[in-house]
């Protein structure tokens, strides 16, 4: 089973339903058994990309990652393209389900995926691909609930892509010991600048206190030294895969849903002990 959750990534699937959430929410949506068919299909397709992914890198992983569940012999390579390709093909069915207009947003979303799982390892732009994934995700969810086009999702799927790519510029260089640019980490900010200027944010001290929690998660993510009775909580770029759900929580301020996703971020978090989140 183990190798399974690795493949999945499944540390990073609360993430994935808390873009739901907040997109859901910013476009006003209200049927929620129809969120619940939102986030399954969401979280087939974003695991069929994992599974993708893993498919795509077994050259790269027999030289660098000899632990990855495919090259380690754990799994079979014909079974992870079987299972990456049933995912992507159930989840987007789901979506079909849901709508003409949920599939075709669900479609480009499944190219983007295949895309970056083919190309991630041979671009420098590999993470602008990884944040076009979530930029898409957002704008499923909100196409499914009804709204797509609201101008505060359309800037929070943006502030998300931003903080992606800055994430994402990070994980490369913690990965490979390589140097990267350093500007790219102000985009980690970009959420919090994003919604001080969105016209429907709600300056209250709900707001205020969630902008503080997400700029000081992510200041701490970044802090270096270690020490005191926090070691215990991770820090780089696991820490800021799992401050997604801050994200997300400061792009819906204001509405009520504090709880869902305090329980996602802490989801995310205990999930990091059973599989890597990179």
């Amino acid at each position: 089973m183990r190798p399974f959750l690795v493949l999945a990534r499944v540390s990073n699937l609360p993430t994935v339903w808390s873009n739901c959430l907040a997109a859901w929410l910013l476009a006003g949506g209200r049927s929620w058994s129809r969120f619940i068919l939102v986030g399954l299909g969401a979280t087939l397709l974003y695991t069929g990309g994992m599974f993708l992914n893993d498919a795509f890198d077994q050259d790269f992983d027999r030289r660098y990652r000899p632990e990855r569940p495919i090259v380690s012999g754990l799994v079979s390579p014909k079974t992870v393209w079987a299972l990456s390709l049933a995912w992507l093909g159930i989840g987007w069915a789901i979506f079909l389900w849901l709508g003409t207009a949920s599939a075709a947003m669900a479609f480009l979303l499944v190219a983007a995926i295949v895309l970056y799982d083919w190309m991630h390892k041979r671009t420098v732009l590999s993470p602008v691909l990884m944040a076009c994934c979530r930029f898409l995700l957002y704008l499923l969810a909100g196409v499914a609930a009804g709204g797509g086009r609201d101008t505060a999702l359309l800037w929070c799927a943006g502030a998300l892509a931003a903080y992606i790519v800055g994430l994402s510029y990070l994980a490369r260089g913690e990965s490979t010991g390589l140097r990267f640019c350093r500007w790219t980490l102000v985009l980690l900010f970009v959420p919090a600048v994003v919604a001080l200027f969105l016209p429907t944010s709600i300056r209250t001290l709900t707001f205020v206190t969630v902008a503080a929690v997400q700029v000081g998660w992510t200041l701490w993510c970044l802090w270096k030294e270690k020490s005191g009775m926090l070691l215990a909580l991770p820090r780089g770029v696991a820490g800021l895969l799992a401050g997604i759900a801050f994200v997300d929580w400061l792009a819906v301020a204001g509405y009520g849903s504090a709880g869902a996703f305090l329980l996602l971020f802490g989801a995310a978090l205990t999930l990091q002990r059973v599989a890597p989140a990179t």
